[in-house]
């Protein structure tokens, strides 16, 4: 067995058991803490993230881990986990079924494996560098869909939206005139993954941390798929603005987010944007 599906089966095995976590506790009363004005934590994502970095430490222990929850001693900088427990935790929090785990893993600067679970749908979506994009098995395409007024787009809106000026409602706007429509769902780590399987044409957002979008990204780009920043330059997941499609909608879409400004400045805010 490769390191690559070594690396991929162990978090496979990591992402389902925290996504059947998730899904026993999802009736129960939760503890609920603010990390900001609406910036939800729960001892779920905290218990979620604890049994993904056990799993992937025991068996990988000079790794360095990334994760939304909580801070790790540095490990070995050649892999670097990038781990959000539970994405969406506003829509777990209110019993929305839509959330999942999203588990990437980054090698020498290069995202090589990536697995998102939707514990609700049971749907196991499962990237490597190179060797495809995959549902449940089965390979995913981008969709074929375009013009950008045929499409069915993404989005999301970061946690101070109600404070300060980059909140993307400018370009939700434009966007739902162009488009045939847009979806909010609540987990950026979902939308990429549909846009992987072609259920999105499209997906744009701002102020997204690494955990909410590293195994997304690659599902897209092993798909057939598209990511740029606004501005249509190479993407990074340290970087603040996110563009994701099919391609052939691509240079629409970063038209349409050049002639309507830049969506706010460089600059992260202190708490994740809003699952």
């Amino acid at each position: 067995m490769s390191n690559r599906q070594q690396f991929l089966d162990t978090a496979v095995d990591a992402a389902l058991t925290a996504g059947r976590f998730q899904r026993y506790r999802l009736a129960s009363v939760l503890s609920v803490t603010l990390k900001g004005d609406k910036n939800l934590v729960t001892e779920v994502d905290q218990e979620s993230e604890r049994l993904i970095v056990d799993r992937l430490l025991g068996s990988f222990p000079d790794h360095s881990i990334i994760a939304e929850e909580g801070e790790y001693p540095p490990g070995d900088a050649a892999y670097r986990w990038i781990i959000d427990p539970l994405d969406g935790t506003t829509n777990y929090t209110h019993g929305f079924p839509w959330f999942c785990v999203s588990i990437g893993l980054e090698s020498a600067g290069e995202l090589v494996a990536g697995v998102i679970y939707s514990p609700m749908h049971d749907e196991l979506f499962t990237a490597t560098r190179g060797g495809g994009a995959f549902l449940n098995g089965q390979r995913l395409h981008v969709s074929s869909r375009a013009p950008l007024k045929n499409t069915l787009l993404g989005t999301g809106f970061p946690y101070d939206c109600a404070s300060d000026p980059a909140n993307n409602f400018d370009n939700f706007i434009v966007f739902q005139k162009a488009a045939r429509g847009i979806r909010r769902a609540g987990a950026a780590a979902l939308d990429l993954a549909s846009v992987a399987a072609g259920r999105l044409d499209g997906f744009w957002e701002l102020k997204l941390k690494p955990w909410d979008v590293a195994a997304g990204v690659l599902m897209v780009r092993e798909a057939g798929g598209t990511v740029t920043t606004f501005d249509g330059t190479d993407y990074d997941i340290f970087d603040h603005r996110i563009v994701a499609s099919n391609g052939l909608i691509h240079d629409e879409m970063t038209a349409v987010l050049s002639e309507n400004g830049p969506g706010g400045t460089d600059e992260p805010q202190t708490d994740s944007p809003a699952a």
